[in-house]
């Protein structure tokens, strides 16, 4: 089904709305939540509580594109279980990928920077938007819906390592762009 359909029948408080939402995008976002969670049944649940999130969000809102609104509600819900979770004993692709940026982007801690937050995403789809179609797939996949190499390595035809190579490269370019704008990192 199309998703303005969806939309739509979101907007009639149908249920099938959610029924096609999954069967459309529910795989999808099962792996989102699985990227960050790495616990199956902790998945489900943050993916049926997407849904809700979903459910409650349109109306008012008409999201375009539909799957980047759900994953992103998915990816958020996600996060917060594994903060609740707190698993430090168990490394997802999650802790795999903060870790690999640690170095590049700074975190910021304190409600005074919570306005240099804005701006810090700001930069980065700004830098996002320079880059080629492929390395923007990299490193969205890799950062944002935190698959693992593996995974990008057989959605993009792209050998392993070459995509280490390429997203370590992209990591020092972003660090560079970021202290040209005066971003600490």
């Amino acid at each position: 089904m199309d998703d303005s359909k969806i939309i739509d029948l979101f907007f009639e408080r149908s249920e099938k709305a959610i029924v096609e939402l999954s069967n459309k995008y529910g795989s999808v976002c099962m792996k989102v939540s699985m990227n960050v969670l790495n616990n199956h049944q902790d998945a489900e649940e943050c993916v049926n509580d997407s849904y809700l999130g979903v459910w409650n969000a349109i109306p008012p809102e008409k999201p375009n594109p539909l799957l980047a609104f759900v994953c992103r509600i998915v990816r958020n819900i996600s996060i917060n279980r594994y903060k609740k979770n707190n698993t430090k004993r168990r490394k997802s692709n999650y802790d795999l990928c903060l870790d690999e940026l640690e170095n590049y982007v700074s975190t910021q801690n304190t409600v005074e920077d919570e306005y240099a937050e804005t701006e810090l995403a700001a930069y980065i789809d700004e830098f996002l938007d320079s880059l080629s179609k492929t390395n923007r797939m990299l490193f969205v996949r890799r950062f944002w819906y935190m698959d693992s190499y593996e995974d990008i390595a057989n959605a993009s035809g792209l050998k392993e390592g070459a995509i280490r190579t390429r997203l370590s490269r992209i990591k020092s370019d972003l660090k560079l762009f970021l202290e040209k704008r005066g971003v600490i990192v």
